[in-house]
């Protein structure tokens, strides 16, 4: 397990219970208790947990952990949905993505179609984004036109935020959004656990003609502070194999198309 991966598990174990000793949590992640102690010691630096004698609590942000420290979390179901999702864009249409660890890995499976690619006649595909790590993802890959929407820059998410952005997104019309999401419930539809994200999100929802989630499965099902869209705004649900089989069957009856990649 790499450093970045104990982080991650370091930070969940804190979220489930508040409190986490260097001897449990050596003893979880079978590794050293100086190597949890400079794992710690770190965290703490960085204002993400506050360090105890013998362990560390949360800060309270766990929560909504930096996408840094997100890559390692289901990262294969990730690569297959995101996969699974690209295979929906067709060329030359105008396409909606924001931030996240799946949102990147669609971005990545576009970014490697040769059809999606400039070609003679012009840009074979448009994507508008308010994340700057996706913006980036597609010009570094392909040559696609790639519109980036103004904003304040969250350092957690490298999505913009804000009037701004919100500005350019309602001059503009999408074919698809593809959106991450950190919770999807077959009632309450589709969140995010932060406000401003929502928000740009919901514009994206409010401007494309078709809405596609892209949510792995251990967000189905759950809650999140800030709605996006309700679930009859969705067209397509793109998942894991992993998801509850009632709850796919209750996306269904609400007329959503489930994908089980």
């Amino acid at each position: 397990m790499d450093r970045y991966a104990r982080w991650n598990a370091l930070l969940e174990m804190l979220t489930d219970s508040g409190r986490v000793s260097v001897e449990e949590a050596a003893e979880r992640l079978d590794v050293s208790q100086a190597t949890i102690r400079r794992d710690f010691d770190q965290l703490a630096q960085q204002q993400m947990i506050t360090r105890t004698r013998g362990g560390a609590v949360a800060n309270g942000v766990s929560y909504d952990l930096p996408l840094r420290y997100k890559t390692a979390k289901h990262s294969a179901e990730k690569q297959r949905i995101g996969a699974a999702a690209a295979a929906l864009v067709s060329p030359g249409t105008v396409v909606g993505l924001n931030g996240g660890t799946t949102s990147t890995e669609v971005a990545r499976a576009l970014a490697v179609r040769p059809d999606l690619n400039t070609s003679a006649e012009g840009a074979q595909l448009t994507v508008v984004t308010n994340a700057l790590n996706i913006a980036n993802e597609l010009l570094v890959r392909s040559r696609m036109k790639v519109v980036v929407a103004g904003g304040v820059v969250r350092p957690k998410s490298f999505e913009l935020v804000g009037p701004l952005g919100g500005a350019l997104l309602r001059e503009v019309t999408l074919d698809v959004a593809l959106l991450g999401v950190d919770a999807l419930d077959p009632q309450l539809g589709a969140a995010a656990h932060h406000e401003g994200e929502a928000a740009m999100n919901n514009l994206m929802v409010a401007r494309a003609k078709r809405v596609v989630i892209i949510a792995d499965s251990s967000k189905l099902g759950g809650h999140a502070f800030a709605r996006i869209c309700p679930v009859e705004r969705v067209e397509t649900l793109v998942t894991d194999s992993g998801a509850a089989p009632e709850l796919v069957d209750a996306f269904r009856a609400a007329g959503v198309a489930v994908i089980c990649a």
